[in-house]
């Protein structure tokens, strides 16, 4: 917990109804209280907000992750935003732990939208002058912006995790060719060796995997990825390691959307552990499953929050201790 003296009386940190289970955790780390407002919805489904108290030349931090349900999540954050520039904040920052609409970042086939660009000129235009964010799916999404983006990363509390959890002759695999430099990031990190699962997309949220690249005969396997959605990459990639002789394989990733059959997947399938953060709120079938470990992010974001609000450098938040 940080020193209550050191936050200034100019910060003030609201949150839509995404993750207050994280906002909380982050006001908890600041020593100080979470902002009053009022995120509900009209008779019809319109998104209702009312900021319960004064953010005039205030440094304006709300926290929204756009993970399921994404469009109404997403919604809430533009009209929570424009609220607080009504209301004359001198700074409006978005803090937004998963970024939804990241996989959607460039043309993968004609008449199709990139919407991670659209969502950065949404955000841009209703206000937000910063933005405060996790894992990026890709980290050219920070270009899509024409505001700063500060992208953190749960390594800091990963790698530590791993260190103690699990044996020394590790294999890091990527589940696609996509997250290569993710997973060799890790494996340096932990003097670990380096695989990758070749696999097939046949429709979004479908995924077959075809081949291990790499060995991990007699090893214990650990499968680094940002997003588990469905499950079916990861479910098909951790039979596949198995197959090869691997002593046992796990998982890391940061985001735990874990939509439609994902959390079934995952407990009948080969894993012994899938540790992720708290960037989204875990369901009731998720918080249940015995499989899945949830590690807290609040304290990277609240030391971030505290430096971007003192103008201090966020560049040691990228350090792993030990």
């Amino acid at each position: 917990m940080m020193n209550a003296a050191a936050i200034e009386n100019g910060i003030r940190i609201f949150t839509g109804n995404a993750n207050p289970e994280l906002a909380r955790k982050i006001c908890e780390q600041l020593s100080m209280p979470l902002g009053q407002a009022l995120v509900t919805t009209f008779s019809d489904g319109e998104i209702r907000v009312e900021i319960g108290e004064n953010v005039r030349g205030r440094d304006v931090f709300l926290i929204q992750p756009t993970c399921p349900p994404a469009n109404h999540n997403l919604m809430e954050l533009l009209i929570m935003i424009d609220a607080v520039k009504r209301a004359s904040a001198r700074r409006i920052t978005a803090v937004i732990p998963y970024f939804g609409y990241a996989r959607q970042d460039r043309k993968v086939a004609p008449r199709v939208p990139i919407t991670a660009k659209l969502v950065a000129d949404l955000l841009s235009t209703a206000g937000a002058q910063r933005v405060l964010t996790m894992d990026l799916h890709v980290g050219q999404i920070q270009g899509f912006f024409d505001i700063p983006v500060d992208n953190l990363y749960g390594s800091p509390i990963m790698i530590p995790y791993i260190r103690e959890n699990f044996q020394d002759d590790l294999t890091i695999v990527s589940p696609d060719a996509g997250g290569v430099p993710r997973a060799r990031a890790y494996a340096k990190r932990l003097d670990a060796t380096l695989g990758l699962i070749d696999k097939r997309r046949d429709a979004p949220g479908k995924a077959q995997a075809l081949h291990l690249i790499g060995e991990v005969l007699g090893k214990d396997v650990v499968i680094m990825d940002d997003i588990i959605d469905t499950g079916g990459t990861l479910s098909e990639a951790a039979k596949v390691i198995m197959s090869r002789g691997a002593l046992s394989v796990n998982s890391c990733c940061t985001h735990a959307v874990l939509s439609g059959p994902a959390v079934d997947r995952v407990t009948e399938s080969p894993l012994k552990r899938l540790v992720v953060t708290d960037t989204i709120l875990l369901g009731d079938q998720a918080k249940a499953c015995p499989k899945i470990v949830q590690l807290s992010v609040a304290n990277i974001f609240a030391r971030a929050i505290l430096n971007i609000h003192r103008e201090d450098s966020i560049s040691s938040l990228f350090e792993i201790h030990f």
